[in-house]
């Protein structure tokens, strides 16, 4: 990908997990960081454990109550096999490395390009309550290394 830059030169790219968190505490954190554009990029959005965080449900909160538009890309989420082996596993460099091979299978550059488009402060949601071993931190670093003026911001 050429070094394709955002219409206004900065791209705060913030990333936020929902575990450990409710719904106050994480609407909050969004609203404070003016975030206008939430990526939910869980393979699976739609299980009735995950309370407010539910898809259906977390695309209401978020663009009824708070202004933030939402999305669903499970292009950016690793396979269920690659997520599984590292749930069994704990294999943290192996799941690093299988999972960069895929985002660079993926059209991410182009889909996230897209997305962007006229938007200062993006989020990428998963569940971990932590960015340390997760893979929104992998995707937020992959697109940065493609993508020129985008600063990465774990909240």
């Amino acid at each position: 990908m050429d070094n394709w830059s955002y219409s206004n030169n900065k791209m705060n790219l913030y990333t936020i997990g929902t575990n450990k968190k409710n719904a106050e505490d994480f609407f909050a954190i969004l609203t404070n960081n003016k975030i206008e554009k939430l990526l939910d990029i869980r393979i699976n959005n739609k299980s009735q454990l995950l309370g407010f965080s539910k898809g259906q449900d977390l695309k209401y909160f978020c663009e009824r109550c708070h202004n933030i538009k939402y999305e669903h890309i499970p292009l950016f989420a690793p396979t269920k096999e690659l997520l599984k082996r590292y749930q069994k596993d704990h294999d943290w460099p192996s799941y690093k490395n299988d999972f960069i091979r895929i985002l660079t299978s993926r059209p991410i550059a182009q889909i996230f390009q897209k997305i962007a488009e006229n938007s200062s402060n993006i989020c990428l949601l998963c569940s971990e309550s932590q960015s340390d071993k997760c893979h929104r931190k992998l995707v937020a670093e992959y697109i940065s290394g493609l993508l020129k003026n985008i600063k990465i911001s774990h909240l």
